[in-house]
């Protein structure tokens, strides 16, 4: 039975040890230098003190970074992987919740650690991965097997291996803690419902300090896949990017909606069409049809995904495999994984009847532990089942409002917080942007409210004039949720992790005189 996912690499890597593992087209690991590299890593680990405890780790998307998340977990601690491109202050705030002993950095980020120190950011040992890894000579520091097998001995299935920070809406980033048995539950189901095996290979887009990226690691160490690490860079240029994944012969992708309606709008999916792509998995927001019927056209053969979930979650908790879609249908979200319930809740704390809408509510073992040092906010989200008075079932409010079609399907309707009340109407922010999605010339739209100025702003990507836009709309939407004005972008503003930055639009929105 696996009750650790240590149990997944130490598998792989005897039975493939010479495969690659990871790599970024320029830099890899085999499954035998990975699992070599973690146990020395935990073995060093262990004996400088370190157990039982968070280990920040400040390291560029590469394989030795994977390593070192490894590593952390045969020391008997889990990881926070920290974003090296955040300025200093907000790492600061991370690192103050965290409150971590250790932090470990590689070449790239030396500076930022030394002005974490410098600041009074960060008081804990820093260490150099080199430093942790090699001894003089750059020959692999010896592992220490007693000491590794004694701390696995202790270790049980609800030990966590992860925090992943959020944003949090007071400005502190909240820490989201995942244990070994969601993430063995998460990989099961995912790999389940999408039918990875050890011919997939991945090309992974999320950054590695997020929880997105378990699609592609947890897969191709339980099976000995491949995954490519995709530098951030290609995802600027859709052309190189496209050849990136023709070069690799990647026939997997996981990604962001917008990084796949970058590649498809503006023309590289037509002139580098990706050869050897067979799956495509998408999520973290709503799919314009435009841009998903142009990858479809475009991949007839190809298998075609939604996946949708909540950090809170352990990630990704529901998959839709695409089916014929009539031209107004939206995309669903399908049926949750194997194991995991889903279910709607009505503003009355009722369960929403057929057709009704509700928030999305997940329970099960993808429920992660919670917020690492912030019970409030735990309890806010984390609640008791109010569908069971009976005993304690805890489970996670995902803020998310939905509603299920006549298939059984779950559709994906609007975040709670952008359905807003505008002129005595209560609109949902999404309906407008689909509209706008629709017109020619539009190639990627996001709709936000100026709640200050009483102001739906409508921001878009595409070549036609504001002016022609918000004609168009007439035609679709009624004259209370026309957007006050509408404004072109040259290109749509990102998070780190790839989603469309509406806080930022938002407050762009609010700084526009009237």
């Amino acid at each position: 039975m696996l009750t650790n996912i240590l149990q997944y690499l130490e598998a792989t890597a005897p039975r493939v040890p010479d495969k690659l593992a990871f790599s970024t087209g320029t830099e890899g690991l085999s499954f035998g230098d990975l699992h070599t590299h973690a146990r020395t890593i935990g073995a060093g680990l262990l004996r400088r003190g370190y157990n039982a405890e968070p280990v920040a780790v400040l390291m560029d998307k590469h394989p030795h970074t994977i390593a070192t998340f490894f590593g952390a977990l045969y020391a008997g601690c889990f990881y926070a992987a920290l974003d090296g491109d955040m300025p200093v202050a907000r790492m600061g705030l991370v690192l103050d919740t965290l409150k971590p002993r250790l932090l470990i950095y590689d070449k790239k980020n030396a500076k930022t650690a030394g002005k974490l120190v410098e600041e009074g950011l960060f008081s804990g040992e820093v260490l150099a991965w080199d430093d942790l890894c090699y001894a003089e000579g750059r020959e692999l520091t010896p592992s220490d097997e007693a000491a590794l097998a004694a701390v696995r001995t202790r270790q049980i299935d609800t030990d966590p291996i992860y925090v992943v920070f959020t944003s949090g809406s007071t400005g502190v980033p909240k820490g989201v803690i995942a244990c070994h048995r969601s993430v063995i539950d998460y990989t099961e189901s995912l790999c389940e419902a999408i039918g990875f095996d050890e011919n997939t290979v991945f090309a992974n887009q999320t950054p590695l300090y997020f929880d997105a990226p378990l699609k592609e690691i947890m897969p191709t160490i339980k099976f000995g896949a491949t995954a490519y690490l995709v530098p951030k860079m290609l995802f600027m240029f859709p052309v190189k990017l496209c050849e990136y994944l023709n070069e690799h012969r990647i026939n997997t992708v996981c990604w962001v909606v917008s990084a796949l309606t970058m590649i498809s709008s503006l023309g590289a999916l037509e002139s580098h069409t990706p050869q050897h792509l067979t799956t495509v998995c998408f999520g973290s927001e709503v799919f314009p049809r435009k841009q998903y019927d142009l990858w479809r056209a475009a991949l007839p053969e190809a298998r075609f995904f939604n996946l949708y979930g909540p950090t809170e979650a352990t990630g990704m908790s529901c998959f839709w495999p695409a089916r014929d879609l009539s031209p107004d249908e939206p995309i669903p979200v399908g049926r949750p994984f194997h194991n995991t319930d889903l279910f709607l809740l009505t503003e009355e704390n009722r369960r929403a009847a057929d057709g009704e809408e509700g928030e999305i509510c997940l329970r099960g073992t993808c429920v992660t532990l919670g917020y690492y040092a912030n019970p409030q906010k735990t309890a806010e989200a984390f609640v008791q089942n109010p569908l069971n008075p009976h005993y304690p079932e805890i489970i996670y409010r995902t803020g998310d409002i939905g509603r299920f079609n006549e298939h059984g399907e779950l559709v994906f309707v609007s975040r709670r917080d952008a359905q807003i009340k505008h002129m005595g109407h209560r609109i949902e922010l999404g309906e407008i942007e689909a509209a706008a999605s629709k017109v020619e010339g539009v190639r990627a739209a996001c709709c936000v409210y100026d709640a200050g100025g009483k102001r739906i702003a409508l921001y878009y990507v595409g070549g036609m004039e504001p002016a022609a836009l918000t004609k168009a709309l007439r035609a679709s939407l009624p004259p209370y949720m026309l957007p006050a004005f509408c404004e072109t972008l040259a290109a749509m503003p990102l998070t780190p992790n790839g989603k469309i930055d509406r806080k930022g639009l938002r407050e762009r929105a609010e700084k526009k005189e009237s």
